[in-house]
């Protein structure tokens, strides 16, 4: 089976990944799309980072009614920081009868150099790349393993959804509604 591997801290899951994911699942080669938590991103701070369950389990929320989407706690399982690289050589050996790709924004493709052995992931799995604000140039633009999508630009951060829930802004339509709910009840990203 073709799976992609979409990374994040998903801190939290908004809709624009969810409409990344299936947008992607629908239009590519891939047949299922599994939304990767990684605990421990090696170039983000982590005190803003709700814990890796709570993570896993508003993605689980989010995607309970789609058959191609998947939550994976791959990465808790691994030494941290999480490192692609590592990750993707345990995939395949986990599950040798699946082809992985990469999914990311254009802003981790203009990072991917400074990705540990970043050499091997262009060389041995296929890259579907989004537009991000603020990213224009591409190092890899000729390379035949990375693949840019035709997809409008979403300007959904978890970022601008973290701070507003600070302020007290309702974030309902931003997220998945039993996301939206679990956070508003919980009162999770609160001051």
């Amino acid at each position: 089976m073709k799976i992609g591997l979409f990374f994040g801290s998903f801190n939290p899951v908004h809709n624009g990944h969810l409409i990344i994911a299936n947008y992607v699942c629908e239009t590519t080669e891939l047949e299922k799309i599994w939304l990767v938590v990684s605990p421990q991103n090696p170039l983000k701070q982590k005190e803003t980072l709700l814990r890796e369950y709570d993570r896993l389990h508003l993605i689980n929320l989010a995607i309970e009614d789609n058959k191609n989407l998947k939550a994976s706690n791959i990465e808790f399982k691994l030494p941290k920081p999480s490192y692609t690289i590592d990750t993707l050589t345990y995939l395949q050996e986990k599950y040798p009868q699946h082809e992985f790709s990469l999914i990311m924004g254009s802003d981790n493709l203009e990072t991917l150099h400074k990705w540990k052995n970043y050499e091997l992931i262009l060389q041995h799995y296929p890259i579907y790349v989004y537009n991000r604000r603020g990213t224009d140039t591409n190092p890899f633009l000729k390379n035949k393993k990375v693949y840019f999508l035709d997809f409008p630009f979403l300007d959904i951060s978890a970022t601008f959804i973290r701070e507003n829930l600070k302020n007290g802004v309702s974030m309902q339509y931003f997220l998945p509604e039993p996301v939206w709910k679990y956070i508003d009840e919980m009162k999770l990203y609160s001051k």
